[in-house]
């Protein structure tokens, strides 16, 4: 209700000052431009708020002369109570237009005022019809039958829309009371609030004013007196620059002057919310920056307006292109930052709490200023960089739009090893760390056959950037511990030497017979049986640890072929695949989600959160979707389709 009354005191407020202007200054206007405006070329002549054409000057009479006097004979003629009847009659070679009730003469047709006949004959028969048609609805709406019936007709309009202002005005005093009983503990609520609840009294009241507006033109329109007024109100008053302005022109435009007032106010407390106290953390800067956009909006606001009445703004443009190039000689760095920095708050590449790369430089943006920025590194150490900088160099924003980052953590592990325990092992790892991201999934590529090395590399997704050194650090433990787990080895660069000499060979069995070993009970390491046997054993051993330790999610993904899985679902002792309605509508061929998951439960041996989990990869690898694409796979009554079914 505070709000509602602050509106109608400033409404209030704004008319009084409107009306004043209208009997103070409009009527001097008015006076000055009979006086000294040049008399036009053509009158329209009027009746009962109707234009039917225009007419020249004709003798020593101009243009506005003669609708005067044809306009005053047209109403004397339509308040006659008889019925009247317009006819064309040719005198001395003039074309006179006359009342044949009493042979009054109307209008004489001259070839100035011929506009879209050939000529002042053919112009006049045209006029003679409008002419008639006009008399005829005046002479009709000026009985009593009519009268009564439009007096009738304007109280109901008038009832109506009494009935649908109190409507508006209880719609108003609801939303106040309900607006005002919403909780507004947080800033940007209450911001949000307040917004709302003053556009919403502002449209209501606008409703409420063009209730009236619109009861008005349909009341004024029922009679002939009331329309002459509408006219009045319609036709040119005033002439500033190269325009000339009605009545209603004029109150349009005050509507529209405090409509871009509410418009400019509303947008620079936006702008102050949603960048400035983002990006500028002291107030007082904050109320500054304010104070110049208030300003400059509402400068610009003012320059179209004056542009719009025809007034010139040329010598605003020379003074602003002196300044500009004042300020580009003398003062071209400082302006380049600052405008830079006027494109950083405006645009918002970057934001205070963001994770930047600049360079060589990473570190968290403190503030950013008119001039420079600042930059928090990992070390706590305040870096200054001028704005400019981070518009010409390129930059890494690792929190622009979307927060969601991928790590990509590389590992290289033993020729001898397994790919697919090093797959389940990295798997394992990342599974095990609560920051890492279920959904993007943690993928394992193998990138490359390296010198000494299987080279695998981990990709896993995280929310917050600003902790990806210390999630990297935790996996590189994790996965330390996992890959001992699985008994896979690190590898390291290692060099074989090989010694072949006959004497070393001699020298060697000498010194083994002086110390008493047969070396016939040696075992002979050269044998290709023995090394088989060995290479054997070792690959058993191998295999055996191998499914001992497939007992994880993970691991178990790596036996399955997911398109022989595919085929199975699909065939004839698969998933039931049937066409199915819901809400009227009918999705063809498609099967349900939890009946998915039962036959993995029972054909896979999965638990239900492992078979779930096996559907979504099925999701993400594009095999399955939903049938509109709106849900991801859930163990629910929701259709799904193979893509090849599509």
């Amino acid at each position: 209700m505070c709000i509602s009354r602050k509106i109608r005191k400033y409404w209030r407020f704004t008319c009084l000052i409107w009306i004043t202007c209208w009997l103070i200054i409009i009527p001097t206007v008015v006076n000055a431009q009979s006086t000294n405006s040049p008399a036009p070329k053509k009158a329209p002549i009027v009746l009962d708020g109707q234009v039917l054409f225009s007419v020249g000057g004709f003798g020593n009479f101009s243009a506005q002369e003669r609708a005067t006097q044809i306009n005053q004979a047209l109403i004397n003629t339509v308040k006659s109570p008889e019925k009247i009847t317009i006819r064309l009659v040719e005198v001395d070679e003039q074309i006179t237009i006359q009342n044949t009730n009493n042979e009054q003469h109307l209008l004489t047709v001259t070839q100035s005022d011929v506009i879209t006949a050939a000529t002042p004959y053919n112009q006049a028969l045209l006029w003679v019809n409008d002419i008639q048609k006009v008399v005829d609805r005046g002479q009709k709406e000026r009985t009593t039958t009519y009268q009564s019936k439009a007096i009738l007709i304007a109280f109901l309009v008038i009832l109506i829309a009494i009935a649908l202002h109190l409507t508006v005005q209880l719609l108003r005093s609801l939303s106040s009371r309900h607006l005002v009983k919403i909780p507004n503990k947080a800033a940007k609520l209450n911001f949000w609030h307040k917004l709302f609840t003053q556009w919403c009294q502002l449209i209501l009241l606008s409703f409420q004013l063009g209730i009236w507006i619109y009861a008005f033109i349909y009341i004024t329109n029922l009679f002939p007196q009331t329309r002459s007024w509408q006219y009045r109100l319609n036709s040119p008053l005033i002439s500033l620059g190269t325009g000339t302005y009605s009545t209603l022109e004029l109150l349009s435009l005050l509507g529209l002057t405090i409509a871009t007032w509410f418009v400019i106010k509303t947008i620079v407390n936006l702008l102050k919310q949603f960048i400035l106290k983002k990006s500028i953390t002291e107030p007082a800067i904050q109320d500054l920056i304010t104070i110049c956009l208030q300003y400059t909006f509402t400068a610009l606001g003012l320059i179209i307006l004056w542009q719009s009445w025809g007034i010139d703004v040329a010598a605003l443009a020379i003074a602003a292109s002196v300044l500009g190039v004042g300020i580009g000689f003398g003062l071209q760095n400082i302006a380049n930052n600052f405008i830079s920095g006027l494109i950083l708050t405006l645009e918002r590449p970057i934001k205070v709490g963001d994770l930047i790369k600049v360079d060589d430089l990473i570190g968290t943006v403190s503030n950013i200023g008119s001039r420079s920025t600042e930059i928090l590194t990992q070390d706590h150490l305040t870096i200054i960089i001028p704005n400019s900088q981070l518009l010409d160099n390129r930059l890494i924003n690792w929190n622009h739009r979307d927060s969601l980052s991928r790590l990509r953590i590389p590992i290289g592990v033993s020729y001898n090893s397994e790919p697919r325990k090093v797959r389940a092992a990295l798997l394992s790892a990342a599974k095990n760390h609560s920051e890492v991201l279920r959904a993007p999934r943690p993928q394992i590529l193998f990138q490359k056959f390296n010198e000494s090395s299987l080279d695998f590399e981990l990709l896993v997704w995280i929310k917050d950037p600003k902790k990806q050194f210390r999630i990297i650090s935790d996996l590189n433990y994790l996965i330390m511990v996992s890959l001992r787990r699985y008994e896979i080895e690190i590898p390291f660069p290692k060099t074989d030497v090989n010694f072949s000499s006959p004497r070393l060979e001699k020298l060697l069995t000498a010194w083994l017979s002086y110390q008493g070993i047969n070396l016939d009970l040696l075992p002979d390491t050269n044998t290709s049986v023995n090394h088989h046997n060995h290479a054997d054993s070792y690959h058993k051993f191998i295999n055996n640890k191998t499914a001992l330790l497939l007992n994880t999610f993970e691991e178990k993904l790596t036996e399955i072929d997911l398109e022989q899985l595919v085929a199975e679902m699909r065939g004839d002792d698969g998933l039931i695949i049937a066409d199915r309605r819901y809400h009227f509508n009918l999705y063809p061929k498609c099967f349900i989600g939890s009946e998915a998951i039962n036959w993995i439960i029972k054909q896979q041996g999965f638990s239900r959160e492992e078979a779930i989990e096996l559907g979504q990869i099925l999701i993400e690898r594009g095999i399955i979707h939903h049938v509109t694409d709106e849900h991801s796979f859930q163990d629910s009554y929701l259709f799904y389709r193979f893509c090849v079914d599509e």
